[in-house]
């Protein structure tokens, strides 16, 4: 770090804090002609697009992702806004540290929709429903069909025709 006095490029660091906006605030004292000096530091992130379906790209949001979660929780009690919070965190760091920049509104769905079948399995439902746009009654019911064993699988517990 050049010094804003001198221009000598070493310092050494005297305070870290970490500030409101996600960034740390640096206490800095120049190694030549003693003065201090703050810097700050941000985490640099690359920009994430979506890649819909007919091809057209924007820049991921958060806040869309975090609606159609809302919706498929809508009245679920066990799923909090915390809960929603810590998924969408959870995707956003995995395309973070892939170092991709681009993913497919297919990929995110396909993120959303397996975090959300281990937060409620309704959620999940809800979600799948409208993401997979099931035609019928019976693309839905294999979806819960697969649900059903998976959870079976999941608690050891056998149904009466087993």
């Amino acid at each position: 770090m050049k010094c804003p006095n001198c221009g000598h490029t070493e310092s050494k660091v005297i305070d870290s804090r970490p500030t409101e906006n996600s960034s740390i605030r640096r206490r800095r004292e120049c190694l030549e002609c003693g003065k201090r000096f703050t810097t700050y530091e941000i985490i640099d992130t690359i920009p994430i697009f979506i890649v819909k379906k007919d091809g057209s790209r924007e820049i991921y949001d958060r806040n869309k992702m975090m609606a159609g979660m809302v919706k498929a929780c809508y009245k679920r009690n066990n799923v909090t806004k915390e809960m929603l919070d810590n998924v969408a965190d959870e995707i956003e760091s995995e395309m973070q540290n892939s170092l991709r920049s681009d993913y497919t509104s297919t990929e995110i769905g396909e993120f959303v929709m397996e975090k959300l079948r281990t937060l409620d399995d309704v959620a999940y439902v809800r979600f799948a429903s409208v993401y997979r746009e099931f035609k019928d009654i019976e693309s839905f019911m294999n979806e819960l069909k697969d649900i059903i064993k998976a959870n079976k699988k999941s608690t050891g517990k056998r149904s009466k025709k087993d």
